[in-house]
């Protein structure tokens, strides 16, 4: 599988399963996927080890003056998104003039569609920076990924490109102060003779412990939808995505199931 790549800055609005009608926002080369992680599921295929040539990212102002146009086009075409959402060809965050084009989609949702809300869908790697952290906390929906309990599942199934733990990860989580929504998927299968499975007895133990020290304001469940670059992942059943549920309901934390 080569994967789905988005070939605009702006894409959409499409209609998501978790946003509604989201516009969504690319920060990242059209051509490849560029990630600090390399999930087995991910829709948009591997993350390359490297590139044959090298593409440079949209500049701040490129990024706003597409998005401008968009927001005016919807307006006169008196359609109106739910969610302006930075999504797309691999982490979000990794973008150097993230903070401000945060700060830069803000004031435009501001001026033509104010009810509708700002997203950053991220994998919680680059939250080690002061910068990225306020930046999310700007936003109306920072929705972090935490697809494991253990490391030993952490490590398979998101193969971060950096020294990251399930542990430093959940750390880092935790300076949120509860503002932010946990995205997990949960998968099964194997990948390079390898059991993959995060919705055993113990997986689930430790991640609701995990969310018991995080606090989020609402968990995100789901499973797969698409074609992943792995081969042999199973999607989970939504019977078992509700019984998952039901465990964070138990702990006194908000969730829904996709």
């Amino acid at each position: 599988m080569s994967g789905f790549l988005f070939n605009e800055i702006i894409f959409g609005p499409v209609k998501s399963r978790r946003l509604g009608v989201s516009l969504g926002i690319n920060l990242l080369p059209t051509e490849y996927k560029c990630c600090t992680y390399n999930c087995i599921y991910c829709e948009c295929g591997w993350t390359e080890k490297k590139n044959s040539k090298k593409i440079p990212l949209p500049k701040r102002d490129e990024i706003y003056s597409d998005l401008k146009e968009k927001l005016i086009d919807l307006t006169a075409n008196k359609i109106t998104p739910d969610n302006l959402t930075f999504a797309g060809n691999g982490e979000p965050t990794i973008h150097p003039e993230f903070a401000g084009i945060v700060e830069d989609t803000i004031a435009l949702r501001n001026q033509y569609f104010p009810n509708a809300s700002t997203t950053v869908l991220s994998n919680a790697s680059q939250i080690h920076k002061a910068e990225i952290i306020n930046a999310l906390r700007k936003v109306d929906n920072s929705i972090l990924k935490l697809d494991a309990g253990s490391n030993d599942q952490f490590q398979k199934i998101n193969l971060p490109s950096a020294r990251l733990s399930i542990e430093k990860l959940v750390k880092q989580l935790c300076q949120f102060n509860g503002d932010l929504i946990i995205q997990t998927l949960f998968l099964s299968g194997f990948h390079n003779g390898e059991r993959i499975d995060n919705t055993t007895k113990e997986e689930l133990s430790l991640w609701i412990e995990h969310l018991k020290l995080i606090k989020p304001k609402l968990v995100m469940i789901y499973s797969l939808d698409r074609e992943t670059p792995a081969k042999d992942m199973l999607k989970i059943p939504f019977w078992k995505l509700n019984e998952i549920a039901s465990s964070v309901y138990q702990i006194g934390i908000k969730t829904e199931v996709y």
